[in-house]
């Protein structure tokens, strides 16, 4: 292996397509994509694919196995086998005696969690009194093995705290060779209904993804490659095949997750949303400050303890088909052109095309009869939003979803004529109905996140983003622009995805020592899945109404870490920043700054109220990665952080009705962001503080972005 051959691989297996980019280690530039079928129906499953795609990537870009640096993969296969029903069934042991075994008893219903219609969970319950009580809870394991259990859940009351009961059911339960989890090992959070539905439905997938990411691991290793395989996670991060193995459920929702990471990572998003359009719905994310927003997510109808990226999905592609009644278009979607099983207009020739005149259809039993379709020469052919985005010019050259734009205007001759317009008037109506929908959720994401409109983005990717980003953009009076190699954004994102873990504990009252043992926790299991130390960033948030204290660690991969080569100059950092702060680049100061971060700002003048200090952190790609509405700026050593950040602490923490409230603390060294301003305590603060600078030299630059909460 040589430096300049070293790369990347991402694969996403889809549905219907397995994509595979290789991307340069070190200047991170794409340099192959192959497409293969998903092998649903191989001997070996999806597995089979990964490996397909992954010699014709290596073949088609002249490379080798041993010039694979990393490889990582994201699967749709958790979120089918949920939505097909396609699961195993599980063998839920509850553990309880007296008041504990009324509760844990009712867990029983699980097994009336419905994936789809009319197939339930399949779900078999025993109880125990006592674990430690051996005889019983083989028993117990009998039982549920007996009607028909391939895994095995053991849950009880308060077992976050005690979860030795958990692990004794799961230790006399190992000679029957299934696949076993405990409650508290998928989520520490307390909530027994919850935190067992969770690890339910994560033990119903395990059987199933233990045998793909097996047969994966061999076949890889077979086919040459040493480095580590990861696995696409729901939140825009990767983890190690050996997580995977216990958690799979964190895999699920990866597709909208590997998308949003390759724009994030390709297009240096600050503040914005992405758009990922594939041919029948539109996957809508949201990028604050340089990351993705997560959420708790919904699963099978009911909250789960699973954080996900933050994802909403509107029925409307870019082969979504349009509806029309009484003279008008009244509808674009949900039925696209592909299940209908018809070819895009747009895409037939001059002469399929000819005599073309208009029907309406319902592709689909127990759909509505107005589907617009074309008849003509060369079959039937479905008008789609494809089709008005190149009629009217705004599917760029070279696009993926590209076609002759005569062409499109002579598929949308028919429909202006039944529709009493001119042909960009016709098209302009398809893309109107279909855009209205996905601007819906889009003005609902900014109000929830409070993005802010003069300086939001929207990024389009995946194959039928120029459907919609660029129409949409418009309409809505925002900057929009279609990702590069948009029709593979998800593999890309998969290639360039960080290391990343979340650890939750709900600690009432949490100590100084407890807020920092969940973050070295984070910190640790990032590393241990292969994240260089060094480069590991924390965010510690406690809620004292919840009484949770969350850690969420992030870190690139060693070889990320050494190899980014893309820098922004002074410019175009200046330049970022004066577009974040909506000012001129005149009024914009360098306030300090690190080898990897510039902080930037600006003073805003009120009359009658105090002057405001906004600040902007960019970093060395040009992405805005903190803001602050008014904030101050201090620089100094890390000898001199103690008696530093005390002082400001202590200045800048308000005491009122709500309690103490330490000021939102923000610590800049090295290549890290400590962001440390979800500790209300100062104590905790600081101690927080302490532990970030540690590792470092005694006269190492630190700055602290300091903003008041008041």
């Amino acid at each position: 292996m040589t430096p300049d051959r070293r790369i990347r691989v991402g694969i996403d297996v889809g549905g219907t397509f397995t994509d595979a980019v290789a991307v340069d280690a070190a200047t991170l530039t794409l340099v192959g994509q192959v497409k293969v079928p998903t092998s649903h129906h191989h001997e070996d499953g999806v597995a089979h694919g990964i490996v397909q795609a992954l010699r014709r990537l290596l073949d088609e870009s002249g490379r080798t196995a041993s010039d694979v640096v990393f490889l990582a993969h994201g699967t749709t296969q958790a979120t089918n086998a949920l939505l097909e029903g396609d699961v195993a069934k599980v063998g839920l042991i509850g553990i309880g005696a007296g008041p504990g075994a009324v509760v844990t008893r009712r867990l029983a219903s699980f097994g009336k969690l419905e994936l789809t219609p009319g197939k339930r969970l399949p779900l078999a319950y025993a109880h125990v009194a006592d674990p430690s009580d051996e005889a019983a809870v083989l028993a117990a394991v009998e039982r549920v093995r007996a009607d028909g259990a391939d895994v095995l859940v053991a849950t009880e009351p308060f077992g976050v705290d005690r979860p030795e009961g958990e692990r004794a059911v799961l230790d006399a339960a190992r000679t029957t060779g299934l696949p076993l989890a405990a409650a508290h090992e998928i989520t520490s959070m307390y909530g027994l209904h919850k935190r067992t539905r969770t690890a339910v439905v994560n033990a119903a997938i395990l059987p199933r993804m233990l045998t793909t990411a097996d047969l994966v691991d061999a076949s890889i290793t077979k086919a040459g490659v040493t480095a580590p395989l990861m696995v696409m996670r729901c939140d825009g991060g990767v983890m190690s095949l050996d997580e995977m193995r216990r958690r799979p459920l964190l895999t699920i929702l990866s597709g909208p997750a590997a998308g949003v990471a390759g724009a994030l990572m390709r297009e240096r998003i600050s503040e914005g949303l992405f758009l990922e359009t594939g041919g029948t719905s539109t996957d809508i994310s949201v990028v604050r400050r340089g990351r993705v927003a997560v959420r708790q997510a919904t699963i099978l109808g009911r909250p789960s303890y699973l954080n996900a990226l933050d994802v909403r999905t509107v029925g409307v592609g870019g082969g979504s088909m349009v509806r029309v009644s009484g003279g008008r278009v009244v509808g674009v979607g949900p039925r696209s052109a592909h299940i209908a099983g018809l070819p895009y207009a747009c895409f037939a020739s001059p002469g399929e095309l000819r005599d073309a005149r208009v029907a309406t259809v319902r592709p689909m039993a127990g759909d509505p009869g107005d589907y617009l379709v074309l008849d003509a020469a060369g079959g039937r052919f479905a008008v789609t939003m494809t089709c008005a985005a190149n009629a009217l010019g705004r599917v760029g050259e070279g696009d993926f979803a590209r076609a002759d734009q005569e062409v499109a205007r002579a598929a949308l001759a028919p429909v202006a004529a039944a529709l009493g317009t001119d042909v960009a008037g016709a098209a302009r109506a398809v893309l109107d109905a279909g855009t209205e929908q996905v601007g819906t959720v889009v003005e609902a994401m900014i109000r929830d996140y409070r993005l802010d409109r003069d300086t939001a983005l929207l990024v389009g990717g995946g194959g039928g983003a120029a459907a919609v980003t660029p129409h949409l953009a418009a309409s809505l009076g925002l900057e929009g622009r279609i990702a590069r190699h948009s029709e593979v954004i998800s593999p890309i994102g998969v290639a360039l995805a960080l290391v990343r873990e979340q650890v939750e504990r709900i600690v009432p009252g949490a100590t100084q020592e407890q807020i920092l043992a969940v973050r070295a926790e984070a910190e640790q299991a990032v590393v241990a899945q292969g994240a260089a130390a060094d480069g590991v960033e924390v965010e510690v948030t406690v809620d004292p109404q919840t009484n949770t204290v969350r850690a969420v660690a992030t870190g690139a991969t060693e070889l990320r870490t050494q190899d980014r080569s893309h820098r922004a100059d002074a410019d175009e950092r200046l330049r970022a920043a004066a577009t974040s702060l909506k000012t001129a680049e005149a009024q914009v100061r360098v306030l300090a700054g690190t080898g990897a971060y510039t902080v930037y700002g600006t003073e805003v003048r009120r009359r009658l109220r105090a002057d405001r200090h906004p600040v902007r952190v960019v970093d060395a790609d040009g992405v805005v990665r903190l803001g602050a509405p008014d904030a101050r700026v201090a620089t100094m050593t890390v000898a001199e952080s103690g008696e530093a950040l005390a002082a400001l602490v202590r200045d800048t923490t308000s005491y009122g009705d709500g309690g103490v409230r330490a000021p939102a603390v923000r610590l800049l060294v090295g290549g890290r962001i400590a962001d440390l301003s979800g500790v209300l305590d100062p104590e905790a603060l600081l101690a927080l503080a302490r532990t970030e600078l540690r590792p470092r030299g005694s006269g190492e630059p630190v700055v602290a972005v300091v903003e008041s909460r008041t």
